[in-house]
């Protein structure tokens, strides 16, 4: 992997991969994940378009300090690493395509860095949730975001390649659609790194910024129009996710000026891993203008 140059005193870790004088893509990965999620779209991808696939801040070979998080982990300060790295890259206005953590910062990017946004392939959580994270059937779906903000997790599990074994087996099994598998040695590879002393707390600072994802979804009003990410959006929304219901999907143009719903069926959270192919067509949308 390669090394970036420092924004706000984090480099990050990056896959550079393809022709480097072609169109560019930048690939933001998810939470328990880090660039490997993308492992089967990249060979899709390679043949024609430079595909630069980063390890956020706190996560994989990237740098993780232990500094305030709402200051140095949230979507915001996750922008400026990539968008640091596209200027030094010389990519341009590349495509960026993100789901779960990667999702976030990738809309943060269009909105914040505009100009270095060419277009958006994104996979939930997306806007226009609201008030719906309340419902019976999805509340009892939502204790990870409370664990992660708690002390608690990193005295339970940071650290401890057992327990941090046991709970990335569960979101990965629980998260995605029945019948899916993570390739055995890939999955032992992800645990060890995060188990890593330190690197599980990394990892959840994202979760600690702010008031927490469901008291930000319940303050969110749609922008005016001329506010709403402006970049041709494309969305890959799966069937099975457990956290994000497809029904949610119902409002999205009311955040994005120019955006096209891709319902995918029979996959779950990880879509770049359950659907890569689709991922992958998503992103030569774009490419094809």
């Amino acid at each position: 992997m390669h090394r970036s140059q420092p924004v706000d005193s984090f480099t990050i870790a990056y896959h550079d991969t393809g022709p480097p004088d072609a169109a560019s893509v930048v690939l933001l990965h998810g939470w328990p994940g880090d660039s490997h999620d993308y492992r089967a779209v990249v060979p899709l991808l390679a043949n024609r378009y430079r595909v630069v696939v980063p390890d956020l801040r706190g996560f994989g070979a990237s740098d993780r300090h232990f500094v305030d998080p709402d200051t140095y982990y949230g979507p915001s300060a996750q922008a400026r690493s990539v968008a640091g790295l596209i200027d030094q890259l010389g990519l341009g206005a590349p495509i960026i395509g993100g789901y779960d953590v990667g999702s976030r910062v990738a809309q943060t990017l269009a909105t914040e860095h505009p100009d270095k946004v060419g277009g958006l392939v994104l996979s939930p959580p997306l806007p226009g949730i609201g008030e719906r994270w309340l419902a019976p059937d999805i509340v009892p779906e939502l204790w990870y975001l409370y664990l992660h903000r708690s002390p608690l997790s990193v005295r339970f599990i940071d650290g401890q390649r057992d327990k941090v074994h046991d709970y990335l087996h569960y979101c990965w099994g629980h998260w995605s659609a029945p019948g899916f598998v993570v390739d055995e040695p890939e999955f032992e590879r992800l645990v060890d790194d995060y188990a890593r002393p330190g690197a599980f707390e990394a990892s959840t600072n994202w979760y600690r910024v702010g008031p927490g994802y469901v008291a930000r979804s319940l303050a969110e009003t749609p922008p005016d129009r001329a506010h709403r990410i402006s970049r041709p959006t494309h969305v890959l929304w799966p069937e099975l996710d457990p956290l994000f219901p497809r029904a949610w999907s119902d409002r999205l143009d009311e955040f994005f000026a120019d955006v096209h719903l891709h319902p995918v069926d029979g996959i779950g959270h990880f879509t770049p891993l359950e659907a890569p192919a689709e991922f992958a067509r998503l992103i030569d949308l774009h490419g094809q203008g």
